[in-house]
C-alpha cells in the first residue's frame, strides 16, 4: 500500500467516525445539556493532545512553546465555542441541515482571510464565494414561512470554526502542528471547564456507553485526520471530507427521522460545489507562487 493509498484511507476514516461521532452527539444534545457534554468531549480531547505531544520529539515541554501564546488560546476558545453552537444546532435545527449549512466554511474562510491575513481573492474564487453563499440561502430557504432561526445555529458554528481555521494558519507560520494541537485541546478544556460544571447532570446508566464512545470517537478521528494530514496535501484531503455530509444525511434520516428537502439537497450540492472548486483553485495558487 503506497504512502497516497494510506493517506485516503486514513481520511476516509477519520471522515466515517466523525459522522458517528455527530450522530452520538445528536443523540446526547437531545438528553444532557450541549455545555455539559462539550465539556466531557474536550476531557477526553485534553488527554489525547497531552499524551500525543508527550510522544512527540520535545515532548510536552516543547509543545507549550509557542511565539504567539493569546492567539493560541484564543483558537481553543474558537473551538470550544463551535463545539458548543454545533451540538445546540443538531438538537434544534437538526443533524442533516446543520452539516448542509456547515459545509459552507472553506467559503467564509476565504472571505475572512481578506481582511484577517491580507490575502488576495481573485474574481474565480471571488465568484465561487457568492455562488456558494447562494446555495446557503437556497438551504436555509428565508423566504418560506417556515425558516426557523435555529437555522442560524450552523451558520454562526461555521462562522466560529472559519475563524478557528484562520487563528491555525496565522500561528502555522510560527508555531508547530503539535503546538497548535495541544492549545487547541488544553485551552478548550480549561475553558469550557469553567463553565461546563455548573451544567453537570447525571448520566443515565445506557447513555455512559454513548458517552465514552463520543470520547473514543473524538480522539481516533483526529489522531487518523492527523496521519492523513501527514501523508496527503490538505488539497487532496479537504475534497475527502465532503463524503461526511453524504453519512451525516443517511444517519440523520435513518437514525432520527429527519426530512431531507428538495431546497436542502440542492442547496448542498451548490454551496459542495463551490467549496470544491475554491480549494482546487487555492492548491492551484499554491502550487503557482512555491514554482
Amino acid at each position: 500500500m503506497t504512502s497516497k493509498t494510506r493517506g485516503y484511507l486514513f481520511a476516509f476514516l477519520a471522515i466515517c467516525i466523525f459522522a458517528g461521532q455527530d450522530a452520538i452527539t445528536k443523540y446526547l444534545g437531545d438528553r444532557y445539556p450541549p455545555l455539559f457534554i462539550t465539556m466531557i468531549r474536550f476531557w477526553a480531547f485534553a488527554v489525547f493532545v497531552f499524551c500525543f505531544a508527550a510522544s512527540s520529539p520535545g515532548g510536552v515541554r516543547g509543545a507549550v512553546t509557542t511565539r504567539r501564546p493569546w492567539l493560541q488560546i484564543v483558537r481553543g476558545l474558537l473551538l470550544v465555542a463551535e463545539i458548543v453552537v454545533i451540538v445546540f444546532s443538531y438538537v434544534h435545527a437538526g443533524l442533516a441541515m446543520s452539516q448542509s449549512i456547515f459545509q459552507a466554511t472553506p467559503l467564509i474562510i476565504t472571505i475572512l482571510s481578506i481582511p484577517l491575513l491580507g490575502e488576495t481573492v481573485g474574481w474565480r474564487r471571488g465568484a465561487a464565494v457568492l455562488v456558494g453563499l447562494i446555495g446557503v440561502l437556497v438551504i436555509i430557504n428565508p423566504v418560506d414561512i417556515h425558516f426557523d432561526m435555529s437555522l442560524l445555529l450552523p451558520l454562526g458554528a461555521s462562522v466560529l470554526f472559519a475563524l478557528y481555521s484562520i487563528a491555525t494558519r496565522a500561528v502555522s507560520r510560527e508555531d508547530s502542528a503539535v503546538t497548535s494541537l495541544f492549545y487547541a485541546g488544553v485551552a478548550g478544556a480549561v475553558a469550557i471547564s469553567l463553565i461546563g460544571p455548573f451544567y453537570w447532570t447525571e448520566v443515565r446508566g445506557p447513555d455512559w456507553f454513548a458517552l465514552a464512545a463520543l470520547c473514543v470517537c473524538g480522539t481516533l478521528s483526529h489522531y487518523f485526520l492527523i496521519r492523513a494530514y501527514g501523508l496527503l496535501p490538505a488539497a487532496e484531503v479537504q475534497p475527502v471530507t465532503y463524503f461526511q455530509l453524504v453519512l451525516n444525511v443517511i444517519l440523520a434520516v435513518s437514525l432520527f427521522g429527519e426530512i431531507i428537502t428538495p431546497n436542502m439537497v440542492i442547496g448542498a450540492v451548490i454551496v459542495v460545489g463551490a467549496g470544491l472548486f475554491t480549494i482546487w483553485r487555492e492548491h492551484q495558487l499554491a502550487k503557482r507562487t512555491r514554482a
